[in-house]
């Protein structure tokens, strides 16, 4: 049965909260590693990894309401799946701190802003590729 307007809307508001909780996430394991010396690059590699793990987590049971049991296949293809919103996640946030001053000085603003341009597409490409066979409809 095809999902309702709203269905879809509730999953995109669940699949947005996972997301500011990511964003939260990544922005701590960020600023621990430029505590740590890993830099704005190194720190923020860490840090998407880090909050791409706990947003699949998350997703697959909140989000998607995954039945099966989480495996390393469905991660590596959450990861694959969302690599196109990480790549754009990733590149608004090195175009802002390579060529602003002052968000090089605050880079939560650069994450802020990769976040949300990643965002959309990473809930197509996880509804589509990696949690279409998975989820209970309800």
């Amino acid at each position: 049965m095809p999902r309702s307007v709203s269905g879809h809307l509730a999953e995109i508001l669940r699949f947005g909260m996972v997301g500011a909780l990511g964003f939260l996430v990544d922005t701590a394991v960020l600023y621990a590693g430029l505590w740590f010396g890993l830099g704005l690059y190194g720190g923020r590699l860490v840090s998407y990894l880090v909050a791409a793990s706990f947003t699949w987590a998350l997703n697959r049971r909140f989000t998607f309401r995954s039945r099966i049991a989480p495996s390393a296949g469905e991660w590596l293809r959450f990861l694959a799946a969302n690599a196109v919103g990480g790549l754009a996640n990733l590149g608004i946030y090195t175009m802002l701190v390579a060529s602003l001053t002052r968000v090089a000085a605050h880079p939560v603003i650069a994450v802020a802003a990769g976040s949300l341009g990643g965002l959309l597409l990473n809930y197509l490409l996880s509804r589509s590729l990696v949690f279409r066979d998975r989820t209970a409809r309800g």
